[in-house]
């Protein structure tokens, strides 16, 4: 029995030291097994996809200039008496922020107005007796030109009544001669029928009679004609006379008129210029109260106090437009600039908000914004070009409570690359590139990745 439990029972193994020795520990094939995983888990990694992205760093502005923040200047040089709002407060457009008063002597007068409007009444009057002289003057001008037409008329129609006159006093001188010529001959008939005897002495002495009485009617008719002769040359001095006389009238007219001219030209002048003083004057006072040139909050007032003075063009206060178009102004370097484009997606990462930021993998993190490119400068800023991003609205909202100037980070997302490529164009430095052709700032790659 002994015998038979001796024979079933195991062999036990003789130890040897030795072996023990030589043989692998336990934990270096444990630990051999978990770096090979490793090695091959990260191979294996860098297969994986790996959105390109270009980060950048910028802060939070408005889209459009009008929603920016800006301060409130004065027009006009004045004293400051009272203010109306304080910091922080809600502020309507046309609101009076500040109340000045004038500083400038030439203002004090409260009665300006009033004054230079009388002055303006009393201007435009004497404009108006100025122009009721000048149109008297064009009517007495009028009027001489009529009379020297008339004048021309009558002196040109008594000359030719002189010419005419001389004209027939002249052939009434031919008529005469023609007579005395007759007379003379047949007083010579006579006188030699006397001779002969066939004529009484009476009848000579009749011949002769009509004789002398021709040759006086001839020396008569001579004397007419010289007579004719020199009213015709006296009514050409006439009408030399009238025009020189009505000439002189006319110009001493048309000297007073112009000189009248020029007094209502310059009346009309010195007129507009107080009009125009008056209308700066009116307009000057809508300026002692400085109000808001839109609606929006009253971020900080500028100068402080009552009684100080300001000049013209100085600023008072800086208004934040109530609800503005908000956007990320971000600056990217000229090698990242052709990879960009409008409407290219963003994602922002704002100061205050906890994020976790995976930048190739942008559906792993959390806390991070959509947008998206609506703005890219033409020209560089400091070597570096600015571009505005703006809410994606196919992306959630952005928070509500982000104001004017808080920082954001921003990745524009390109294309999906594996891991070891993006690892490769790390360490060469070579820009992200994308598939498809090249692309500018207005225009959108061939193929976008999503």
């Amino acid at each position: 029995m002994k015998q038979k439990e001796l024979k079933e029972a195991p062999l036990e193994p003789i130890p040897y030291k030795a072996m023990d020795m030589v043989r692998t520990p336990q934990l270096g094939r444990t630990l051999a097994y978990w770096l090979i995983g490793i090695v091959l888990l990260l191979i294996l990694c860098l297969f994986l996809p790996w959105t390109q992205n270009i980060s950048s760093r910028g802060t939070m502005t408005a889209l459009n200039p009008q929603d920016r923040p800006q301060t409130v200047q004065t027009t006009i040089a004045g004293r400051i008496e009272r203010w109306h709002v304080q910091e922080g407060q809600l502020v309507q457009k046309g609101d009076t922020i500040v109340s000045l008063s004038e500083v400038k002597e030439k203002y004090f007068d409260p009665e300006l107005l009033t004054r230079l409007d009388e002055q303006v009444q009393a201007k435009e009057g004497a404009q108006e007796a100025t122009a009721a002289k000048a149109d008297a003057l064009e009517k007495q001008l009028q009027a001489l030109r009529q009379g020297l037409q008339f004048s021309l008329a009558k002196g040109k129609n008594k000359v030719e009544q002189s010419r005419l006159k001389a004209q027939s006093d002249s052939m009434d001188l031919v008529a005469q001669r023609v007579e005395m010529d007759i007379a003379r001959n047949q007083f010579e008939r006579q006188e030699a029928l006397y001779k002969q005897g066939l004529k009484s002495l009476t009848e000579l002495e009749a011949r002769r009679l009509k004789l002398q009485e021709a040759q006086a009617k001839l020396v008569a008719q001579q004397n007419k004609l010289g007579s004719s002769r020199a009213e015709l040359q006296n009514a050409y001095t006439e009408l030399n006379s009238l025009r020189a006389e009505y000439g002189d009238k006319i110009a001493k007219a048309e000297s007073e008129l112009s000189a009248t001219r020029a007094y209502l030209y310059s009346t009309a002048g010195e007129t507009s210029k107080l009009r125009s003083e008056y209308s700066s004057t009116l307009e000057r006072s809508k300026f002692y109260q400085v109000v808001a040139p839109q609606t929006g909050y009253l971020v900080r007032t500028l100068k402080a106090g009552i009684g100080e003075n300001i000049k013209e063009g100085e600023a008072v206060a800086t208004i934040m437009p109530e609800n503005p178009k908000m956007a990320v102004e971000l600056f990217v370097q000229p090698m990242d600039l052709p990879l960009l484009y409008r409407g290219a997606p963003v994602r922002l990462q704002f100061d205050g908000w906890p994020a976790l930021v995976f930048s190739g993998w942008p559906n792993v993190g959390f806390g991070t914004f959509g947008g998206k490119v609506a703005v890219i400068d033409n020209t560089a800023t400091n070597g570096q070009y600015r571009m505005l991003v703006v809410p994606d609205p196919e992306q959630g909202p952005w928070p509500e409570a982000l104001r004017i100037g808080t920082g954001a980070n921003g990745w524009a997302m390109l294309n999906t690359v594996p891991i070891w490529y993006e690892l490769w164009r790390q360490l060469n430095g070579f820009p992200p590139d994308y598939t498809g052709s090249t692309s500018t700032t207005d225009a959108k790659p061939a193929k976008e990745e999503k």
